[in-house]
């Protein structure tokens, strides 16, 4: 592949493109792992946020106050930099990396849906107790369908901001799309000048994000006609 990119566009082109693009991959796992751990992480804080104890509220509106709070770039340097330095071990940077985006994406994930969890009416947590139904099974039976349709949408456009934030882990070392494209900017080579290198580098992340922005505001768009339809129809 790498021959084939260096014959239709010659050196360094060919070859700055095909790390570009090798490099990448590296970005959308890393986005997908800070995705699914955070989805993981954020759907236990948000059930804390929800129950009745008050411990739990406390505990989970604490730990988002702390994620939301610190910037993702001191995260990554505290994951990947500072405790490496403070304990005296090794910490490999996609562990860093992938600690740092799934705390700072559980925080805010964990905010969406304790958010789309409010907005569904209190009458239907008291329909739910009146036939009998326990915390738990009102929750996935009634509660959870009707949250998961306004969720979606900010859930989907939440991957973008995973996505860009994975751009500031090259600070510790994870060799993704932005490292392998600061480190051909920087090389003293014709047709290696950083403003050939940074829109190319833009390009590829606009392709990476804007079909999960359309497909938010699609999901926007339709599930608010058929919420708007069902309260009509109510």
């Amino acid at each position: 592949m790498k021959d084939l990119f260096v014959a239709l566009l010659g050196k360094p082109e060919g070859i700055v493109l095909f790390q570009l693009l090798e490099a990448t991959q590296f970005t959308i796992y890393l986005s997908l792992i800070a995705f699914l751990g955070g989805g993981l992480l954020g759907a236990g804080i948000t059930l804390l946020r929800i129950m009745p104890g008050r411990l739990g509220k406390r505990l989970a509106l604490g730990y988002i106050w702390i994620f939301q709070s610190v910037p993702l770039l001191m995260l990554l340097f505290l994951a990947g930099l500072g405790a490496p330095k403070l304990l005296d071990v090794h910490v490999n940077p996609w562990t860093a990396a992938c600690v740092s985006l799934t705390l700072y994406a559980s925080a805010y994930l964990s905010d969406v849906w304790r958010g789309a969890i409010e907005s569904v009416p209190q009458g239907q947590w008291e329909g739910g107790h009146a036939l009998g139904l326990s915390f738990f099974k009102a929750l996935r039976l009634v509660i959870l369908p009707q949250a998961v349709r306004v969720a979606l949408a900010p859930t989907v456009g939440f991957m973008v901001q995973i996505i860009k934030g994975t751009s500031l882990a090259y600070i510790i070392g994870f060799h993704d799309l932005m490292a392998i494209g600061k480190r051909w900017a920087n090389a003293p080579l014709d047709g290696t000048e950083p403003f050939i290198i940074f829109p190319l580098m833009a390009l590829i992340y606009f392709c990476l994000c804007y079909p999960l922005s359309l497909t938010a505001r699609r999901l926007e768009a339709k599930l608010g006609k058929v919420g708007s339809r069902s309260a009509e129809a109510a």
